[in-house]
Parts: structure tokens; sequence; C-alpha cells
């Protein structure tokens, strides 16, 4: 038997205000999306903005359905329309932000869930580069990862079907 560890590293900021300004333009836009959100179900608004290699940016939000919990989230809407609209470009960072209109916080940074990290690690294994990710909510603390393997150490990849 053997014990191993996995640890990840993930860079903390206590506001927007301490990010690059690429990364503040990105997370603002991304907290602004959340505005256009679907989410009559939950109404918890989540929106998702990628940079794409090329400079191009693409959004997303979550969308609910009347089967809830049938839709898709965020980051998903976000990743389908940037590989659609720009095929074979490779994504740099996405930043996620949310809306809680539950009258819940909406000052820590949010995760992407177990369907949307097993998706961007797919996106970052097909582009072969990291993706990085930026979290947040519409104010407060931001995370930002390398990577998304550090959302997901143990994903299932093509090479488990092999």
């Amino acid at each position: 038997m053997t014990t191993q560890q996995f640890t990840f590293e993930y860079t903390s900021f206590s506001d927007i205000s301490e990010l690059t300004p690429a990364d503040q333009q990105l997370l603002s836009a991304a907290r602004k999306v959340t505005e256009q959100a679907y989410a009559p179900y939950s109404n918890f608004f989540v929106g998702a903005v990628i940079h794409l290699e090329n400079g191009e940016t693409v959004k997303g939000t979550n969308q609910e359905n009347a089967s809830f919990p049938v839709g898709i989230c965020a980051e998903r809407t976000a990743l389908s329309a940037a590989s659609s609209l720009y095929p074979g470009v490779a994504i740099d960072t996405i930043a996620v932000s949310y809306n809680n209109h539950n009258g819940g916080k909406n000052d820590a940074p949010i995760s992407p869930c177990g369907i949307c990290r097993q998706t961007i690690t797919e996106y970052e294994n097909r582009q072969n580069t990291p993706i990085r990710i930026i979290m947040s909510g519409q104010s407060g603390k931001v995370y930002i990862l390398q990577t998304a393997k550090h959302l997901l150490p143990f994903g299932f990849t093509a090479e488990d079907m092999e």
C-alpha cells in the first residue's frame, strides 16, 4: 500500500481590483452576463466568459428548463459556443461568476459543477494547453487556477477508453 497526495496551488485575491486589467475585464463581463441567464427555477444566475487565444471572447449563461434540473450550465454553454464559432482556436481563460437571487451570498468564489469540470478538462486535453479558471461572485474574493486539471485530478479521459 502507498499513500499519495494530490496538491495544487491557486491564487486568491481580496477583490477584482487586484487582478490584471485583462482579468478584470473578463471577470466584469462574466458578472454582467449573469443578467442574461435563464434561471426561473433555481434563481441562481451564472455567467461564464471565455477568452480565446485569438483575442476573441465568448459568453455563456445557465439555461434552465421546466424539466428541472435538465438544463445547461453557463460554462458548457460558453464552451459549446466557442468551439462552434471558433473551431480549433484554443481557450486561454474562462471566468465564472453568479448572482444568487435567493437572498443568499454573492461575494464568494463559485466553482464549476462536476459536469463542467469534466467538460473543461476535456477541452483542455483536446487543445493540449491549460485553461485558466477565474472564479468569483458579484463581489469579494477571486480565485484563479492555472489549469482545469486542478479541479478534477482524476478526470475520465479518452485514454481511459483505450
